[in-house]
C-alpha cells in the first residue's frame, strides 16, 4: 500500500494526505510540486526517475474498511540524504532525458 509521507523530502513543507501538491516517484519518494519543478527538474534525487501527482486516499469509507481512517498517513518525516549541490548536479546531468527513458 502506498505510504503517504507527511512532508517534502527537500524543503520539509507539510504534505497532508489530501494535498494536491505532493509528488511521488515509483519508489514513493515524496516532494512538493514546487521542489519538483524548480529544483529537481522532474528528476528524483534518489533513483533518477520522474514524478507523478500523489493520489488522494479517500477520506470516506465508500467500501467497508477502505479509507484514510483505516489506512492512515505516515507520521515519519523523511529528508533527502543528498546536499542541494549534489541534487542540482544530478538533476542537471539527466533532466534532458525523458523520464520514460531513464
Amino acid at each position: 500500500m502506498l505510504e503517504l509521507k507527511p512532508n517534502c523530502e527537500l524543503c520539509d513543507i507539510d504534505l497532508p494526505p489530501d494535498s494536491t501538491l505532493a509528488r511521488i516517484c515509483t519508489y514513493e519518494c515524496t516532494f512538493c510540486a514546487s521542489c519538483v519543478g524548480q529544483v529537481l527538474h522532474n528528476v528524483c534525487p534518489n533513483c533518477g526517475g520522474g514524478f507523478a501527482p500523489r493520489p488522494i486516499r479517500p477520506s470516506n469509507e465508500w467500501r467497508k474498511g477502505v479509507s484514510l481512517h483505516h489506512h492512515g498517513a505516515s507520521s515519519n518525516r523523511s529528508i533527502c540524504k543528498y546536499s542541494r549541490a549534489q541534487i542540482e548536479e544530478f538533476a542537471r546531468s539527466i533532466k534532458s532525458i525523458d523520464p520514460t527513458k531513464r
